[in-house]
């Protein structure tokens, strides 16, 4: 029979008598309580395919969503922050990439009081200090034990450990099952939060054992309901296998040197046909898709097909992880962090 170990005192945001670990009836765990949520599940912030809607219904149901606002208009980011407010009074976050200039969208959402900041490719310290004096929590996601270090030294409140596996734009080259642990062992008592190739509860469960506090889940959420991926790009993700997620650099237009995790397509394979290694692009420069106002997108920018594009849009990136071979289906958001949890707690309670 497996045995649940729960008094693990080194690994505690709290007294040494309060397990790090979650119990599996639960599965509360001291980050949760710290960020104000029920459950150890935060929707991973993909992107222009994020909702409002989406957000709120992470939020509703117990784990947090939160927003991508590293390329939304500044002027945009109060009304969109005040959406997620009418649809849900529980904490959510917002999300920044730091290879980007980001000062004025951070003052936006610590204006609006977001209570969690999650941050991404860069320097934590540019923004710890601000973040913590409007009183929000700061979440930085990295790639390597090492990165995980420098963030803990900056002051980042618990850290994002972003296995190879994930989908979008990928940091490191170490696989989540031995990252996680790494990078544990590495900050504790920093709380970790485990990406990366996580889609149901038994990956929950999986991380939660390994000692994270919780799961970063994006490419599962890009087929819930609420997300704003177009019906192509939904159908491609619940139809792939798992080989079918590449590592690439292919996508890089807008975010160049940035490699990434996209579903194969006619773009990528024609690409890599070419030779990639020359840098040859069959193909750029072609408009592939138009947006419902009129906007042009070009074959090899990093950009996803939403609600309202026409086009050819299986040719854009696909952004997905190797998780997409476990999602079958479109359904609910809350009804995606409903299954996930009562999953991982009969997996944490299963005999052998």
């Amino acid at each position: 029979m497996t045995r649940w170990v729960t008094d693990v005192p080194h690994r505690t945001m709290r007294s040494p008598r309060m397990p790090a670990h979650p119990h599996p009836s639960s599965l509360t765990t001291p980050l949760c309580r710290r960020l104000g949520i029920d459950v150890p599940l935060v929707q991973a912030p993909i992107g222009s395919a994020v909702s409002p809607e989406l957000v709120a219904a992470v939020s509703n149901a117990g784990g947090l969503g939160m927003l991508a606002l590293t390329w939304t208009p500044v002027e945009e980011i109060a009304p969109t922050i005040d959406r997620v407010r009418e649809l849900t009074d529980r904490p959510f976050g917002a999300n920044l990439v730091l290879d980007f200039p980001i000062a004025d969208r951070l003052e936006a959402c610590l204006e609006r009081r977001v209570p969690v900041i999650s941050t991404f490719w860069g320097d934590p310290a540019t923004c710890t200090d601000r973040i913590h004096a409007a009183g929000a929590i700061h979440l930085h996601a990295v790639g390597s034990a090492d990165e995980a270090r420098r963030a803990a030294d900056a002051g980042a409140d618990a850290v994002v450990a972003q296995g190879w596996e994930a989908g979008g734009h990928v940091r490191g080259l170490t696989g989540t099952l031995p990252l996680v642990p790494a990078v544990v062992d590495a900050v504790s008592p920093l709380p970790v939060i485990a990406a990366g190739g996580i889609a149901d509860g038994r990956g929950l469960a999986a991380v939660l054992t390994l000692g994270a506090q919780a799961a970063w889940m994006g490419t599962r959420f890009l087929a819930a309901t609420e997300a704003r991926t177009h019906d192509i790009y939904r159908r491609r993700i619940v139809d792939a296998v798992t080989e079918e997620a590449y590592y690439t650099g292919c996508f890089d237009g807008g975010w160049p040197n940035a490699p990434h995790r996209s579903l194969r397509n006619s773009t990528l394979t024609s690409w890599e046909a070419a030779d990639a290694s020359l840098s040859t692009r069959p193909g750029e420069g072609d408009i592939v898709a138009l947006d419902a106002e009129g906007a042009q997108y070009l074959r090899y920018q990093d950009a996803v097909p939403l609600m309202g594009m026409t086009g050819d849009l299986d040719s854009m990136a696909l952004y997905a992880g190797q998780s997409a071979g476990l999602v079958h289906e479109v359904l609910p958001a809350s009804t995606i962090v409903a299954r996930t949890v009562a999953e991982a707690k009969r997996s944490m309670m299963r005999e052998f």
